[in-house]
């Protein structure tokens, strides 16, 4: 009968444990979930069939027990009216519908019983659905927590790259403010031994003019 002949399968799924036997959880969380919503579909389409067919059922049902009591009823009045031949007629019109009743109440009880399961497998599908999107829900958690993580790993990352790129750009640059520091105390001594060259030198042509002087003087 369609979706009911999976009743015994779709009851003793577990879901969880489907998912955590699998790599990849959230694919197949997805394609559980399409095909518990497509069962889920079936249910609802035939759950109508099936209680009608129930009710169908149970009229017919009690309809016969009815008319069992109806006929029980007749041949006790018969036989209180002295009417034997009647009240057997009506006897055995009763023995008929008994046997009847006897499928009617099979039908009944298969009716019945595939409505129960109807009912089972709409609140088992719908459960079932429920622990998936809360499974999903929790995978989205900790892929949102895992993707955070990662985004502070690379920004730890990126900051101790920065760091060290920092720490070498002021190692170049303290390297290349002493070199201009030895490069200018180098200039200044340089300054200084000129200056002072150039006050040696002057010093000697001031003595070699004076002996210059000195000497036209004496002559």
């Amino acid at each position: 009968m369609g979706i009911l002949s999976r009743f015994r399968d779709i009851m003793k799924m577990n879901v969880n444990a489907l998912v955590d036997k699998v790599g990849d959880p959230e694919r197949t969380i997805d394609d559980y979930m399409r095909n518990l919503n497509s069962d889920l579909g079936k249910v609802k389409a035939e759950t109508a069939s099936v209680l009608a067919d129930e009710r169908r059922a149970k009229r017919a049902l009690d309809e016969c027990k009815a008319e069992i009591k109806k006929l029980q009823h007749y041949a006790s009045k018969s036989v209180e009216a002295g009417n034997e031949e009647e009240a057997r007629k009506f006897l055995e019109r009763k023995g008929l519908q008994a046997e009847k009743l006897e499928q009617l109440q099979t039908s009944y009880d298969l009716a019945s019983t595939n409505a129960v399961n109807m009912k089972q497998m709409q609140e088992k599908l719908v459960s079932d659905m429920g622990q998936l999107e809360a499974r999903r829900a929790e995978l989205k958690g900790k892929m949102a927590i895992a993707k955070a993580q990662q985004t502070l790993n690379s920004m730890g990352s990126k900051n101790s790259a920065f760091e060290v790129m920092e720490e070498q750009v002021n190692r170049a640059y303290d390297e290349a403010m002493a070199i201009a520091e030895l490069r200018a105390g180098t200039k200044d001594d340089l300054d200084a031994l000129f200056a002072q060259y150039e006050k040696s030198t002057n010093a000697e042509d001031e003595l070699a003019a004076i002996k210059e002087k000195s000497n036209h003087k004496e002559l």
